[in-house]
């Protein structure tokens, strides 16, 4: 095997440089070409979309998506039972499971692994931060019951439970080696998925071999090779070289050129995506909910789907995507273009033309073409008198200045997110108590009591049409404060060479390996 890897990795060295000669990847290993170098190897450590990509292959959760949907279906745990009140959730774990490195998983092991986020007394909870840990908030305690028997006590129902353990917070890390690296398990990862960890070279390669010893069958691959490329133009010219077996997020005016080439497969899958821009309600000009939503009359969003993204996206109408059909407000219209409704706004609110300081990043998780929208927005707010100053970002360094807050730095930054369940975002964004300071993620400090009061209701909820009309309200209510520029939904796509096969994309924007082959 790792003669096999090391050949990998000398082609792969080959490929990069030199990026326009045709090049042939490894036989019976794939070839990645992702958008950026991942932040960390530890699924409680990381929240893009980037990251999750390599851990839904080398970690499973108690439960996981059925393929092609949303819906939920065993993993780990074999089956559970719900109590009467919504508040007990006992699940029974699968058997002769073990982790890469040949620890035995238990229900000792669930214990740990939530322990170590919820509890700040936990002699590990200094691995973190565990910036998702907000996916488990209800849960009071964690039993292990027997060796194969876990019960998660919660302190109200909370309806996203289920899905929220099939997202990448949910997946199952090994005790043994967290006590052995710590801090640094980001970069020693060990799970029980399809494939192990060997190695990662940072800004070149993350590498992991299949497990053998796989508990849901043995892939076919032996082996997969992750690769950032942040420059799209690169990573085309990576794809059409033959360095590359899948590219992902490919560029809207790339997609016809590969879809005309027989060498190549084209894959689009529509999902819960949300690309906006956060609007700084703290300090500055956007505390004037006047002036946030001529901010989103001034952006042409039609021109940016048609032109930009070339119809590889839908005019967003608020923070819900429309993948999430129970839940989503049909009854909401787009903020329309315009122009001259965003000068009189402007005018009532008494802007007085103060330059914006506007965050772009170059490349990252969900983010589309974002330097070139950004451009596009800067030149649409300036056209209604806003002037804008944009600072350009690489997607890390840009989540590091995004997800502390915009407080003091900015007054508005991009962002996207690719949820699991419609409770997810707009509790993670958009509530009082999800302030950076209180470890979430609105980052532009929106605020609304009753917006607050329906989204504790709705992860509450039982019955799931009484959810849908809570959700629906508070839609209402976030689009007319307009914490936001609702941009757009995008649907996801990749490309793949005409040898890889059962290579699908997933409702979840997540990519699964495990079935993948490569002759």
């Amino acid at each position: 095997m790792k003669k096999l890897l090391f050949a990998a990795l000398a082609a792969t060295a080959l490929s990069i440089a030199s990026p326009v000669t045709a090049q042939q990847t490894p036989p019976n290993v794939l070839v990645v070409g992702q958008i950026a170098e991942p932040k960390s190897l530890d699924p409680h450590a990381v929240t893009a979309v980037n990251d999750f990509r390599i851990l839904v292959n080398l970690y499973d959760g108690l439960t996981r998506y059925k393929d092609g949907t949303l819906e939920v279906e065993p993993s780990l745990a074999e089956s559970w039972t719900i109590s009467e009140d919504g508040k007990t959730y006992t699940f029974k774990l699968r058997e002769g499971v073990t982790f890469h490195d040949g620890s035995r998983f238990n229900a000792e092991a669930v214990k740990f692994n939530f322990d170590r986020m919820l509890d700040e007394n936990h002699p590990f909870h200094d691995t973190g931060p565990f910036p998702l840990a907000f996916f488990f908030s209800s849960v009071e305690e964690v039993t292990a019951v027997d060796s194969l028997t876990v019960e998660f006590r919660l302190a109200e129902p909370y309806a996203p439970f289920l899905s929220n353990l099939a997202y990448p917070t949910g997946l199952i890390v090994s005790p043994a080696a967290i006590e052995e690296h710590g801090q640094d398990f980001g970069r020693h990862p060990s799970g029980t998925g399809a494939y192990k960890f060997e190695e990662w070279q940072s800004n070149s390669r993350v590498v992991v071999s299949r497990n053998e010893d796989y508990w849901d069958g043995v892939p076919p691959l032996q082996a997969v090779i992750y690769r950032p490329i942040t420059d799209a133009n690169t990573r085309i010219a990576e794809m059409l070289s033959g360095g590359l077996d899948v590219m992902v997020e490919v560029p809207p005016d790339s997609l016809q050129q590969f879809r005309d080439d027989g060498a190549f497969s084209v894959y689009e899958q529509a999902g819960p995506h949300v690309w906006f821009l956060i609007l700084n309600m703290k300090e500055g000009p956007f505390a004037d909910r006047k002036i946030r939503q001529a901010a989103n009359y001034a952006v042409n969003k039609e021109a940016i789907v048609d032109n930009v993204l070339q119809g590889t996206a839908e005019v967003a109408a608020g923070p819900t995507p429309p993948a999430f059909a129970w839940a989503y407000n049909e009854e909401l219209e787009p903020y329309p273009y315009d122009p001259d409704k965003a000068k009189a706004l402007l005018a009532e609110a008494g802007y007085d033309g103060e330059t914006l300081t506007f965050y772009v990043t170059e490349g990252g998780s969900g983010m589309l073409d974002p330097i070139t929208m950004g451009t596009a927005i800067q030149a649409d707010l300036e056209a209604v008198g806003m002037k804008v100053e944009i600072e350009t970002y690489e997607w890390n360094t840009f989540l590091g200045e995004v997800n502390p807050g915009l407080e003091g730095k900015a007054d508005m930054a991009e962002m996207a997110w690719m949820t699991n369940d419609p409770d997810t975002l707009p509790f993670l964004t958009l509530r009082s108590h999800a302030f950076p300071s209180e470890g979430g993620f609105n980052s532009g400090y929106y605020s609304n009591e009753r917006v607050d009061e329906l989204l504790d209701e709705a992860r509450a909820a039982t019955d799931q049409a009484r959810r849908a009309e809570l959700y629906k309200d508070m839609q209402e209510i976030v689009q007319e404060d307009a914490p936001w520029v609702f941009v757009a939904n995008w649907k996801q796509n990749a490309v793949t060479g005409a040898n890889v096969q059962n290579f699908a994309l997933q409702p979840s924007f997540f990519l699964m390996l495990q079935d993948v082959a490569k002759p």
